[in-house]
């Protein structure tokens, strides 16, 4: 496994000098977003698919700070009803995969979308509830009219452009967010779909990491290091379910922490552990979320435990047997 960051973390800094910074932490690889919610301020689609002098730069400059592209990232919903804002969450999901095919990469993240409850809706329904029944009318409608046949099409232009590997995050508020439904769309779909695997989205839901790693297999494509806290107060008296916002840190259910704030060393390491026991030997990518830390010191920190608890070396032959 290799050390990795989500450099979304730092799009107020040029390319270069981000490099630098993620490069003096000993990270190794970098996951860039390149459209959808995490924006393009380090790789602009547009930009680098119509200009090969500018494409060949944003290769030299990552190779030239030492470091691996682990993945494109171009989070969004080209399902939402609204066609507009679907068509260009859409077309920044097409241009990672071309953008990805230009540079030899083979995966991208992204996720699955969520429609709404039918043709004519304004906005996303996330369904939660079986009953009443409307909602799970509602649900199988979303995945036979919408999701799959969505899903279906964006994997062949993929495939027919290199792209094998489409890392879904497991995220609530889109129709794949749990360790079912990722696997429901993918043998719907192809084994091209996976995981984008998150914990800290695993972990306010009430899932255990490590369950879902054995669960998913190698079905994980792509991995970030992100850690959640869970108020047990504030959980006690309203559950995890919690619409309040981020920043509402003292009265929220639960918030995004940095590595090892919300789970500790022990805890990470058995998530390591068996990522190595279901084959999974690629980025462990740093996304910092801690809206109780700097940028500097969310990410610092959550390096520092993880160059503790990562398996770098083959384990070869067991010697003692």
């Amino acid at each position: 496994m290799k050390l990795g960051v989500f450099t979304t973390l730092l799009s107020n800094i040029a390319l270069p000098d981000a490099l630098a910074y993620f490069k003096s932490l000993g990270i190794e690889m970098v996951e860039i977003g390149c459209g959808g919610y995490p924006g393009d301020a380090h790789a602009n689609p547009e930009e680098l698919l119509h200009d090969p002098a500018k494409l060949a730069q944003f290769q030299r400059t990552i190779a030239d700070a030492g470091l691996e592209l682990s993945a494109f990232s171009c989070h969004g919903n080209p399902l939402h009803p609204n066609q507009e804002i679907a068509a260009g969450f859409d077309t920044a999901m097409r241009n990672a995969v071309l953008l990805a095919e230009a540079v030899g990469l083979h995966q991208i993240n992204t996720f699955s979308g969520c429609p709404g409850d039918w043709e004519g809706a304004k906005a996303p329904n996330w369904v939660t509830c079986p009953w009443p029944n409307d909602f799970s009318e509602i649900l199988e409608w979303q995945w036979n009219e919408k999701l799959i046949p969505y899903w279906q099409g964006f994997v062949q232009f993929a495939k027919a452009h290199g792209v094998n590997k489409i890392g879904l995050e497991l995220h609530p508020g889109f129709c794949v967010y749990n360790t079912e439904s990722l696997l429901r769309l993918r043998a719907a779909v192809g084994p091209e779909i996976g995981a984008n695997l998150d914990p800290s989205h695993l972990i306010w839901q009430g899932m255990d990491p490590v369950a879902v790693i054995r669960a998913l297999g190698d079905a994980i494509f792509h991995f970030h290091a992100k850690d959640t806290k869970i108020d047990a107060y504030n959980t006690a008296v309203n559950g995890v379910l919690d619409t309040k916002p981020y920043g509402d840190e003292l009265h929220r259910s639960w918030v995004f922490r940095s590595v090892g704030y919300g789970r500790d060393a022990a805890y990470w390491k058995d998530i390591v552990s068996n990522l190595r026991m279901v084959g999974y030997d690629y980025a462990v990518s740093i996304e910092h979320e801690d809206s109780l830390m700097s940028q500097n010191e969310g990410l610092t920190k959550a390096v520092a435990l993880l160059k503790e608890v990562l398996i770098t070396e083959p384990t070869g032959a067991m010697w003692w047997v």
